[in-house]
């Protein structure tokens, strides 16, 4: 790519540069001369040595009989004349040096001009100049099958999702059949779903399966400093869609420019909503015949304006969810492709051990685990692999060179221990994965529990004994070290947190009822939540307090009597952890089968 410089500009640094060499050249050849102060001047013309001096102003030349050179400068000294008359020296008075005419104009009006070229080479550019560089151009990307071509194909777990999309492909493979019943395809199609769970792939994948052309571009990629650019690039966008059609148009982060009208800085003349206004004017004048369709990904579709969502511009909004079990599997046969894989491996049991995972989670784990097969010298990723990365996924890398003190080890293991025999010993409760008391991550410690299936909601009973193992660390320190620590910290900003949700936010308190207090609010401009807006009375706030409350203690004093009948169990979990600093479930449950024998026993 080249870069046409305007002539005005080109002229301008030959001219400086003409009139620098032609200084160079005017100038005499350096003399040598020594740098003295004044007072070693004046001892030198007392001494007789001094043979002629070149006043200029404050600055005195001198030349002395042996015919070396020195420069000096003085301050006002009025009996400087009458001294070097008395030593008969030759005095030579010459007025200061002036820069040439020419300089003086290039240092006054040169910069003047650079300034004056460079705005006429930035109005070059936004008149169209240099369509490479030009600000109101379109930064669309445009992948063509010059590229590999995504194909739903590498689009896993999400099958409900492509059957939707489906309709879509086919009309750009062929839009008679749609149009001879009357149909209308939709004008734009709004891929909504949490953050790595494969929208950009699916758009890309819709235009691999139509064999069309991909206009790709992010929602920030419109908005600029200068006012009306990003609706000129918008305008651009649409110009060269319709060139390129039948094709599709895919707006990455669309909230950035799309977030509702009337909450800006700017009012109405914001330049964001400039942009807005004008997607909504070229989405409104779109011709259905033309085969151009635009597809949109966010993962905040509540801060959209509602004119593009309307029927005619975004018609229709495809959910992209968390994948479930079976979405998962097929994930990770998808990542796995180019990868080794062990014999022994199954995915489906990997799968299983990660609900929640999203997409690219997935693709982090595969990856995880190659990198730590490499790191052991293996020439196959195995099981293990898999669960080195799994646990560093969520209970974050181990920190060894983290060296706590015996005393610390032991709280941490009681703690731990604590959490954990609470999970096992409570009903419905999410099975223990693991247990550490090797720093991972912020924490010293770490119990990790899995649930066995997708939970897409939770029951009262489940929340509460949640409350209860989150306090059975901090019982389990009060009750053998009859102390506390600040360990606890996390556990008890997390068990009020999910309280004040349980009270707040689900109905789930017997005092104030099936009632939801506290509505969130939120900048729309922003697009975040700050907060709720206080809509109850002070009354209702303190017994809003008293529930949480009543929750959190109850649960404490839950797990303090459940700990101390199953101290024996806590015993052996904390000790087995000190000895090993990490368990498994397996491991976890002979000891307490070991420990709970040992009281029967006894």
């Amino acid at each position: 790519m080249t870069i046409k410089f305007p002539k005005v500009l080109i002229w301008m640094s030959v001219g400086l540069f003409m009139a620098l060499l032609l200084n160079l050249l005017r100038m005499p050849p350096p003399v040598v001369e020594e740098q003295v102060i004044f007072s070693e001047f004046m001892v030198k013309l007392d001494k007789g040595d001094v043979e002629k001096v070149i006043i200029r102003g404050h600055h005195i030349n001198g030349v002395l009989k042996d015919n070396s050179r020195l420069r000096t400068y003085s301050a006002d000294y009025p009996d400087l004349v009458q001294a070097l008359r008395e030593k008969d020296v030759q005095i030579e008075v010459k007025p200061p040096e002036e820069s040439p005419w020419y300089m003086s104009l290039l240092m006054t009006w040169g910069p003047i001009a650079f300034f004056l070229g460079f705005w006429l080479f930035l109005m070059r550019r936004m008149q169209g100049g240099n369509a490479a560089l030009s600000l109101v151009k379109s930064r669309a990307r445009l992948l063509t099958d010059d590229r590999k071509k995504v194909t739903f194909a590498d689009v896993a777990g999400i099958d409900e999702v492509k059957e939707e999309v489906q309709e879509t492909v086919e009309f750009l493979k062929d839009p008679r059949k749609f149009q001879k019943l009357g149909g209308r395809i939709p004008k734009g199609v709004l891929v909504v779903g949490p953050p790595g769970t494969g929208k950009t792939l699916l758009a890309k994948a819709i235009a691999g399966e139509a064999g069309v052309p991909f206009f790709s571009i992010s929602g920030s990629d419109f908005v600029e400093m200068f006012v009306g650019v990003g609706a000129s690039r918008v305008r651009n966008m649409f110009e060269q869609a319709k060139k390129q059609a039948p094709c599709i148009i895919f707006i990455d982060e669309i909230d950035a420019v799309g977030r509702s009208r009337g909450a800006g800085l700017g009012g109405g003349n914001d330049e964001r909503e400039q942009t807005l206004n004008q997607l909504l004017v070229e989405m409104d004048g779109f011709d259905t015949t033309e085969g151009v369709i635009l597809v949109a990904a966010t993962n905040r579709p509540d801060v959209l304006d509602p004119a593009l969502l309307r029927p005619g511009r975004f018609d229709r909004q495809v959910v992209v969810n968390q994948p479930d079990l079976r979405g998962r599997a097929e994930i990770l046969k998808v990542h796995t492709k180019k990868v080794p894989i062990a014999a022994g491996v199954e995915l489906e049991k990997i799968a299983r051990g990660t609900p929640g995972f999203s997409g690219a989670d997935l693709e982090n784990l595969v990856n995880e685990a190659a990198l730590w097969a490499a790191r052991q010298s293996k020439t196959e990723v195995g099981a293990v692999d898999f669960d080195m990365a799994k646990d560093k996924i969520l209970m974050g890398p181990e920190r060894k060179s983290m060296v706590l003190t015996d005393e610390e080890k032991r709280v941490t293991a009681y703690h731990e221990a604590g959490h954990a025999l609470m999970a096992k010993l409570l009903p419905g409760t999410d099975p223990v994965h693991k247990v550490s008391i090797i720093p991972r991550g912020r924490a010293l410690g770490v119990t990790m529990q899995l649930p066995t299936d997708d939970r897409h909601n939770y029951s009262k009973e489940f929340l509460y004994n949640t409350l209860a193992i989150l306090m059975g660390g901090r019982v389990a320190e009060e009750l053998v070290f009859k102390q506390s620590t600040t360990g606890a910290g996390n556990d008890l900003e997390r068990a009020t947190a999910l309280a004040r949700q349980m009270v707040c936010e689900w109905g789930m308190s017997e005092t104030l009822g099936p009632l939801v207090f506290g509505q969130k609010e939120e900048s729309m401009f922003l697009g975040r939540s700050f907060g709720s807006k206080r809509d109850v009375s002070s009354e209702i706030a303190l017994e809003i307090d008293r529930e949480i409350k009543r929750l959190v203690t109850e649960n404490y004093e839950r797990a303090k009597q459940v700990l101390t009948e199953q101290m024996a169990s806590l015993k052996a979990l904390a000790e087995a952890l000190l000895e090993k600093e990490v368990l498994n479930a397996m491991e976890i449950d002979a000891i307490l089968l070991q420990s709970s024998s040992h009281a029967v026993l006894a």
